[in-house]
């Protein structure tokens, strides 16, 4: 007897737009005067983690919808991305293009490219998650703003993380990672495992 009931519809992986709203109210609430401020992110002020997030998300939202070379942006180790003149109106709208793209269960399968590397689809989204998840500390750690991830995108980029913490190529895109405490709170171990001093104060 064949078997007629229907497949069951994939779901994606994770829903980004939860973490992806986090880092828009985030940067909706950066004034003017913190652009130059430094950040956890090595060499980079405010201003250069607000534009690698639009130029990131961009990137992922293509990677996610498979369309290729659009916004083929520039490779971990390159110039430091500038701020363009709104960036308060694209960010928004290139964090909430990521999320709907990355809602397509599709996103999640075959090959795709997203900083002139071509990875498999559910590796993109991991990397996605942990861009948002760590970049967002980035920037509230910068401005004094309060941070709270999406529980399910901080779980993501933390077992990602800890799963490549030992690869080989990790020093191409993360620092060295940092000790924290086993029993310190999930938020923290993700930090450390990205190469980011969690204690990292603004006015170090």
């Amino acid at each position: 007897m064949t078997d007629t009931t229907p497949n069951p519809t994939p779901t994606p992986a994770l829903d980004l737009g939860p973490q992806a709203a986090v880092v828009a109210r985030l940067a909706e609430a950066v004034t003017d005067e913190q652009l130059a401020d430094p950040t956890p992110c090595p060499g980079y002020a405010v201003r250069n983690v607000l534009a690698h997030l639009t130029h990131l998300a961009g990137a992922f939202r293509d990677a996610g919808r498979k369309d290729l070379g659009v916004t083929e942006g520039a490779g971990p180790g390159s110039s430091l991305p500038e701020l363009g003149p709104d960036w308060r109106g694209e960010l928004p709208k290139v964090l909430a293009g990521l999320a709907e793209a990355w809602r397509d269960p599709a996103a999640w399968t075959g090959m795709t490219r997203a900083g002139g590397v071509d990875l498999p689809g559910e590796v993109a989204g991991l990397v996605a998650t942990d861009e948002l998840v760590i970049h967002g500390w980035d920037l509230a750690r910068a401005t004094g703003l309060p941070y709270t991830p999406d529980p399910a995108a901080l779980q993501v980029c933390h077992d990602f993380l800890e799963a490549s913490a030992d690869a080989p190529d990790r020093g191409e895109i993360f620092g060295p990672v940092v000790h924290v405490e086993a029993d310190a709170p999930l938020l923290a171990r993700a930090v450390g495992l990205s190469g980011r001093d969690p204690g990292w104060n603004r006015r170090q």
